[in-house]
């Protein structure tokens, strides 16, 4: 494991996650519940941007077992689209900034939202799920597009949770 650490915050600084580790990757999600997850927060009273412009949301992912709350828990709420989503989108209530989100299943990481570092951000290493956009064409060349997951993404997830079972 890498001794790299980095941290993220709700905008007003209230909640605040330490991250251990380098991130498995950060990328740009287009699929239909993100796009409808954002718009739901981004419609929270004060809430901060979530979504880019071209329609993305932004993430950076971390092994779950590696992020953990250093100031704010009880200040965070999760929010599911239905009641049936193994989704949750979790929220700092102190100003309505989307923080991360978990999933009720096996799945082994945890989507923090870019936003959260500030400047200190990892850069985008690619766009998934450009499918669900109907000019996906018009998105910027800086980093690869998928239509779906890449066998980038899905063998990160892969060798990320293959880590976890070995290395702590």
């Amino acid at each position: 494991m890498s001794n790299d650490s980095a941290s993220a915050q709700c905008s007003c600084g209230a909640v605040v996650l330490a991250l251990k580790g380098v991130p498995i990757g950060s990328f740009a999600c287009y699929c239909d519940t993100c796009q409808e997850g954002s718009r739901r927060i981004e419609a929270l009273p004060q809430a901060p941007a979530v979504r880019e412009p071209d329609g993305g949301t932004e993430y950076v992912l971390y092994r779950k077992d590696r992020v953990a709350y250093t100031k704010g828990r009880e200040l965070v709420t999760s929010y599911k689209l239905e009641e049936s989503p193994k989704t949750n989108r979790v929220v700092a209530t102190c100003c309505n900034s989307a923080m991360m989100m978990f999933f009720d299943d096996a799945r082994h990481w945890t989507p923090i939202y870019r936003a959260r570092f500030g400047p200190n951000a990892p850069p985008i290493e690619m766009r998934i799920c450009t499918s669900f956009l109907p000019n996906s064409e018009k998105l910027p060349s800086d980093v690869p597009s998928y239509r779906n997951y890449s066998a980038a993404f899905v063998m990160k997830l892969l060798w990320s949770g293959v880590a976890m079972l070995f290395c702590r």
